[in-house]
């Protein structure tokens, strides 16, 4: 499998395993874990709210066997904090985030995290602070890298022109491909994207006719629910790999760090092993860019 490098030097799988999904059940967890580093998948993505810390304390328990590994590069993230009242509240400072990676890395019985994101954040938030936080981590040995998790145009070229970030994981996809707007002052950076979502909610997968009716009805961004779905069927006409023709949308970029996949099955993750070995033409890629709408981030330009 294709292998990116960061500018830190570690080392990601083109294709990532997004844990989320994996469920609270070990054995089901472990399957899918095993069944990715099968495939050739080294990079996993968890974050400390999933499941409330189960899933960092499953991955990191299922990844412990194969600690003779150098290839394995595990992230998480961190902002979000639970309450004891089970409610979460939004926190970037300093004091939590520096607080909170002996918890993941405890859950994840590991010493040193690859790399530490922040789960969101606005342009309001503490922003020198909370990269000092990051910043701070890296030099005292806790972390190898950082980056964010972030939609915000504004908070986006924060971090680019004040922080030295390896990572932007952002929605992107062949619909929702609005990162495209800052493709370029990302690169500039020598920072790559871990782009999440690039099935997008399964409507481009073999399944998108029923996708379209459960989840896109009304349709989304600039697209009514009668233009989305025969936008659909005109990618559909232009080749059947929907997925496929994604993931070789993304690996079209030479931003891109991983395309994170998630996966609540073995059958599900080979799957998409299979749509991200497969190959679309350059002729068809284009095609198929040129039939869907050109969309943009509308929302925290300043």
């Amino acid at each position: 499998m294709q292998k990116n490098i960061l500018k830190s030097g570690i080392t990601l799988s083109e294709l990532g395993l997004g844990c989320m999904s994996l469920g609270t059940e070990y054995a089901h967890a472990e399957h899918i874990i095993e069944t990715a580093l099968d495939s050739g998948i080294t990079y996993f993505d968890t974050a400390d709210i999933y499941d409330k810390g189960i899933n960092e304390d499953i991955v990191g328990k299922v990844l412990r066997k194969y600690q003779h590994r150098d290839d394995i590069v595990v992230g998480t993230k961190v902002g979000n904090q639970l309450q004891p009242n089970g409610e979460m509240i939004w926190n970037p400072s300093k004091s939590y985030i520096k607080e909170n990676v002996k918890y993941s890395l405890q859950r994840l019985g590991l010493d040193q995290l690859d790399i530490y994101m922040l789960h969101g954040g606005t342009i309001d938030d503490p922003l020198d602070e909370t990269i000092s936080a990051f910043e701070e981590l890296k030099e005292e040995g806790w972390i190898r890298a950082y980056g964010i998790s972030s939609i915000r145009p504004n908070v986006i070229r924060y971090y680019l022109a004040h922080s030295n970030i390896d990572v932007i994981m952002s929605q992107f996809n062949l619909i929702d491909h609005r990162p495209e707007m800052l493709v370029d002052e990302i690169h500039d950076k020598g920072v790559k994207i871990l782009a999440r979502g690039p099935v997008f909610k399964g409507l481009l997968t073999q399944n998108y006719q029923s996708i379209l009716k459960e989840k896109f009805a009304d349709g989304i961004f600039d697209y009514d629910g009668a233009t989305l779905a025969h936008t659909m069927e005109t990618l559909h006409d232009i080749t059947p790999h929907l997925t496929a023709l994604s993931f070789d949308y993304l690996k079209s970029f030479d931003a891109l760090g991983s395309i994170i996949v998630g996966a609540s099955s073995a059958e599900q993750l080979r799957d998409n092993v299979a749509q991200f070995e497969q190959k679309i033409t350059p002729e068809i890629l284009e095609q198929a860019r040129n039939s869907v709408k050109s969309i943009a981030y509308t929302q925290h330009l300043s």
